[in-house]
């Protein structure tokens, strides 16, 4: 499976190495014609690395993705306290205080995400991924162009080569290291790529369809990150915000920034159910496992409200998506603190479950002889990999630990 195409610079070409290597894992040992499929990432490793590496492999996915969907609660909250900001602040004046809290939002997004983790799994969220997806290129469009009109307003180009400056080396290496984190949480999706090509019909074979959607996805995204971030930072040079859309460099129009917080927070709706799915779908695999016999675990009572299709409830569903759910919506009540959650996240899971678990998957299934040309090069990569990861943990530790105390 090889990469081809242009690329603009050589991290897109090690996504493409990378997004390559995972593709091939759904089915073993062939990517195609395999006669044992895996519908996880955790089931492929297990098949290509053995049990101890599936079970490592569980651990970590399952902690990212806890940790990603207490992102969003966190997120949610920032983009809703935004919208009432916006409102005062237009109301009021740029210099007004308009202060507003984070932990009421939360619970808000909390009840809404407890309603819709009755969603039974994956297979049946087409429409919210729609969605989410449509509200995500609409976020990111106004976003951008707000940037750019603030940049023609302007009349130069803010900021310098040097970045945003610090008190002493120390701090500056500190947000050096927690910028690392946030951009390596920028592609998170790695940990669902397999559960999400589980729900593709063949044919075409399921791999070359993820493959070619996950490489038109990652060119989209990537265009709008980097373009947000540099007319971000072009725009309000050492004073940009952390978010573009909630850290107020923007003020008007302000219903257009209310209309882009708003779709911030329904993409986030969408977004928590497909990171939640996956824990749903393995608790109530191993539940299932460990209590053959037992109704709460196994019956399914079916329900029919008014004006709505009739569905289907599991007490242990209601008990487990709702105490999970909770659980989120606490540890963002206690730790609010975007970007370093951000950076913490991305540097967590990046280097185990982007890059290693990849490429010693890739090393099995094409029988990549140790020491040769490719060996070397991908270990190389793998470990340059690891010590940005280091780094960048280290950084969003201590960014986390510093907003705690004071």
């Amino acid at each position: 499976m090889e990469c081809s195409g242009t690329y603009n610079n050589r991290g897109d070409r090690s996504r493409c190495i990378v997004t390559s290597m995972v593709f091939g894992t759904i089915r073993f040992p062939h990517p195609q014609h395999g006669s044992i499929t895996s519908s996880s990432y955790m089931d492929a490793v297990n098949l290509y690395l053995g049990a101890m590496w599936g079970k490592v492999c569980g651990v970590l996915v399952h902690v990212s993705l806890y940790g990603t969907t207490c992102a969003y609660v966190i997120t949610s909250a920032t983009s809703i306290r935004a919208i009432l900001k916006s409102n005062c602040y237009h109301k009021e004046g740029h210099e007004a205080p308009c202060k507003y809290g984070d932990s009421v939002y939360m619970l808000v997004f909390g009840l809404v995400q407890v309603i819709m983790s009755f969603i039974p799994d994956l297979h049946n969220m087409v429409l919210l991924s729609i969605v989410a997806a449509i509200m995500s290129f609409t976020y990111s469009s106004i976003g951008l162009g707000l940037g750019i009109t603030k940049v023609i307003e302007n009349g130069r180009i803010m900021g310098s080569v040097g970045g945003v400056p610090a008190s002493n080396f120390a701090n500056k290496l500190w947000l050096i290291f927690q910028s690392l984190g946030d951009i390596a949480f920028a592609y998170p999706y790695t940990v669902i790529l397999l559960e999400i090509q589980d729900t593709l019909e063949s044919p075409p074979p399921e791999n070359k369809t993820m493959k070619k959607a996950s490489m038109i996805a990652i060119l989209i995204t990537t265009f709008f990150y980097l373009c947000c971030a540099s007319f971000g930072y072009a725009a309000f040079g050492n004073q940009t915000p952390g978010n573009l859309l909630t850290g107020f460099g923007f003020y008007e129009p302000y219903w257009l920034i209310d209309f882009a917080n708003a779709c911030i927070v329904l993409h986030l709706v969408g977004g928590y159910q497909i990171y939640s799915q996956p824990i749903y779908s393995a608790a109530d695999r191993w539940c299932s496992r460990k209590y053959p016999n037992s109704g709460f675990v196994n019956n399914f009572y079916q329900m029919k409200l008014p004006l709505l299709p009739a569905f289907q409830l599991n007490v242990l569903r209601i008990c487990f998506r709702t105490t999970y759910v909770i659980s989120t919506t606490g540890i963002a009540i206690m730790f609010p603190y975007f970007n370093q959650v951000l950076g913490v996240l991305g540097a967590f899971g990046f280097w185990p479950l982007t890059i290693y678990f990849p490429v010693e998957m890739y090393f099995v299934q094409n029988k990549i002889e140790a020491w040769s040309r490719k060996w070397i090069v991908l270990r190389t990569f793998s470990l340059v990999c690891f010590l940005v990861t280091v780094m960048s943990l280290v950084g969003s530790l201590e960014g986390i630990i510093s907003e705690k105390l004071s």
